[in-house]
């Protein structure tokens, strides 16, 4: 019974690291979208076609920044771990061992959210 243990934590925490294998390019990101709340303030559970589509994500991986004409790379103005506002249409879907990721270009970012 511990194997079993220890085979179930390996395979979640495998799971969980499984995007640190993806290493954007240039001046893309990576992101994970914020989870929509399954229940409205009242406590009811809310079906699949009442939950609005959230438009944050958590930057997971950042690319080293574009190159302007001089040669000079563009520092990127996401970091990892920021929680960026993302545009409704674009970017590149990313599946990952059942996990669902997106890539953007950095000047494709609408904006950072700050912690208060």
């Amino acid at each position: 019974e511990p194997q079993l243990t220890l085979a179930l934590a390996t395979e979640s925490c495998a799971m969980a690291q499984a995007f640190k294998r993806f290493i954007p390019m240039a001046d893309r990101i990576l992101v994970q979208k914020v989870k929509a709340d399954v229940k409205s303030a009242g406590g009811i559970i809310l079906p699949d076609a009442a939950k609005q589509e959230v438009n944050q994500a958590t930057v997971l991986a950042v690319g080293a920044g574009r190159m302007n004409q001089k040669g000079d790379i563009v520092p990127m103005s996401t970091k990892v771990g920021d929680t960026v506002v993302i545009p409704r249409y674009g970017g590149t879907e990313l599946k990952l061992d059942n996990e669902e990721y997106h890539i953007y270009r950095d000047e494709d970012i609408v904006g950072i959210m700050r912690a208060e």
